[in-house]
């Protein structure tokens, strides 16, 4: 594997759509941070910390789990969505850390259509790679990098780091 970001260019990514959220969305206190689990919760926690110190402002921040609304996996499970919270008329902001074909934020849409009508749903991810087979764009994006079919990317959010294999 090999590193092609490291943690000064992820924690830059990370404020630079922080700051875009906020641009982005008039009224914060109708914004919700979703991550789908797992790895966009721990995205949308830094998220919301770096919008508080910005704009002193907390937003809410859930996860989603999206595994009964996966099309690859045809099992009788329930999806959990980690919160009773009401968002009908909420802007919500999906987060994840790779947008590949699309497949998986269009499972997290049915699943938050599952739980209410928001006003919106805005993307964000950390990496867009390419090779969309639904018709699905994020508003907000790390970074554009373009791979092979065979590739992977490979966030490690703790390390904040993201390796291609």
């Amino acid at each position: 594997m090999k590193k092609i970001l490291d943690y000064e260019i992820f924690n830059r990514m990370l404020k630079r759509i922080a700051h875009e959220i906020v641009e982005n969305n008039e009224h914060l206190e109708d914004v919700i941070l979703i991550g789908i689990k797992n790895k966009g919760l721990p995205i949308a926690e830094i998220l919301a910390d770096l919008i508080y110190s910005f704009e002193h402002i907390k937003l809410k921040v859930l996860a989603i789990d999206i595994t009964k609304h996966r099309d690859d996996i045809k099992k009788n499970l329930e999806a959990k969505i980690e919160f009773n919270y009401n968002i009908d008329s909420k802007t919500i902001v999906l987060i994840d850390d790779v947008l590949f074909t699309g497949r998986s934020v269009r499972a997290a849409m049915d699943a938050l259509m599952d739980f209410g009508r928001p006003q919106k749903i805005q993307l964000a991810v950390l990496i867009d790679r390419g090779h969309r087979e639904l018709p699905i764009r994020a508003d907000f994006i790390g970074k554009n990098i373009p791979t092979s079919r065979l590739e992977t990317i490979f966030c490690d959010i703790e390390k904040r780091e993201v390796w291609l294999n």
